[in-house]
């Protein structure tokens, strides 16, 4: 059940580079290490509804319905072309006084639980690597499912906490400079950007 294999396999889903760091990056450079956490937990919220959905046998709907997977995918890629945008006409995020317009505890989670809620690919991905580690001949394999989606997020929440807290680490270099600070607003507007076409573009 949790195997090396899985948690090795785990760690390195979790480590690439996706929407749900980009987002807790740009939030430790720009508000700080405590609204990092709180980006890495609203991404981390967000995997509950694929979670469930692959759990639940709910994939597999998804899987079969092109209309299903086709709305959800086009409100995630139109939700990750408005932080593009935003990102980019905000000029003021990186402000070298530090002066950065606040965003509440609840509105981080809220924004961040939107990224991986509206990214339909993710129940897909849960469908196919979830079971790969469930013992058909065990007692109860929901409980199983159940535990590795347990163990699966709680290594996204510490690992996007590290990634947030590294780049906080580096935020006084970054409001120093005022062509770090237009070179990171534009890198994050076009990762936003870039990631929005990629799901445009997928099939499943």
């Amino acid at each position: 059940m949790i195997t090396i294999e899985f948690l090795v396999t785990s760690l390195i889903v979790v480590l690439i580079p996706g929407t749900g760091v980009v987002y807790t990056v740009s939030t430790g450079l720009t508000q700080g290490r405590r609204a990092s956490v709180f980006a890495a937990l609203g991404c981390t919220a967000g995997i509950v509804p694929h979670l469930l959905a692959t759990v639940l046998g709910l994939a597999a709907v998804m899987h079969t319905s092109a209309l299903a997977f086709q709305v959800l995918k086009f409100a995630g890629v139109a939700y990750l072309f408005y932080l593009a945008v935003a990102t980019w006409r905000d000029k003021a995020a990186f402000a070298v006084d530090g002066s950065v317009a606040r965003v509440s505890a609840a509105g981080l989670v809220v924004r961040a639980f939107l990224l991986n809620i509206l990214n339909p690919k993710l129940t897909i991905f849960f469908l196919a690597f979830l079971p790969q580690f469930v013992d058909p001949a065990a007692a109860s394999p929901l409980l199983q499912l159940l535990l590795l989606s347990a163990v699966f997020m709680a290594m996204t929440f510490a690992v996007f906490v590290v990634y947030g807290w590294v780049a906080h680490a580096f935020r006084r270099y970054v409001i120093d400079s005022l062509r770090v600070q237009q070179g990171l607003r534009v890198g994050f507007a076009a990762a936003f950007a870039a990631l929005g076409a990629r799901l445009a573009a997928s099939e499943r």
